[in-house]
C-alpha cells in the first residue's frame, strides 16, 4: 500500500486489511481514478513494482534467509503482467511484435521457437528484476 501511494502512476489504494484470506496474510486493493480502457507501460510498471512491495518488505524486515511463501499470488501477477507486456504489448527489447494472442497461443512463426522462448523469458526477467 505504501509503495503504490508514492509511485506517480500507480492507481490509488482503495481498502487495505490485515485480516487473513486464504494464504495472504493481508491484502490491498487499489482502484483507478477513472475507467481505463487503454494502460501504459508506466502504469504496468507501476502495478509490477507495487505487487513486489510486500515481498520486499519481507526482505527488509526479516532478511533473505526468512523471506516466505506468502507473496506467491504476487509473483504470480507480476510474472503474468511482465509476460504479457513482452509477449501481447510490444514492451521488450523484442520490439513491437505481438508473440501470443489472448489464448497464450504463439503468433509468431519466424525464427527458432526455442530461442524466441528464452528470449522472452530474458525479457520477463529483466522487466521484474528492474522493478525490484
Amino acid at each position: 500500500a505504501i509503495v503504490g501511494s508514492v509511485l506517480e502512476y500507480h492507481d490509488n489504494v482503495e481498502k487495505i486489511t490485515l485480516v487473513p484470506r486464504g494464504g495472504a496474510k493481508g491484502l490491498t486493493w487499489f482502484a483507478p481514478e477513472e475507467d481505463q480502457g487503454l494502460v501504459s507501460r508506466s502504469q504496468l510498471i507501476a502495478r509490477i513494482i507495487g505487487t513486489l512491495g510486500g515481498r520486499v518488505a519481507e526482505q527488509i524486515i526479516f532478511g533473505e534467509a526468512e523471506i516466505t511463501t506468502g507473496a506467491s499470488n504476487d509473483l504470480q501477477q507480476v510474472t503474468n503482467i511482465a509476460r504479457q507486456m513482452v509477449t501481447r504489448y510490444g514492451m521488450s527489447n523484442i520490439g513491437p511484435i505481438a508473440l501470443e494472442d489472448d489464448n497464450n497461443e504463439q503468433m509468431f512463426s519466424g525464427g527458432d521457437n526455442e530461442s524466441i522462448s528464452d528470449r522472452i523469458d530474458m525479457e520477463v526477467c529483466n522487466i521484474i528484476n528492474h522493478c525490484e
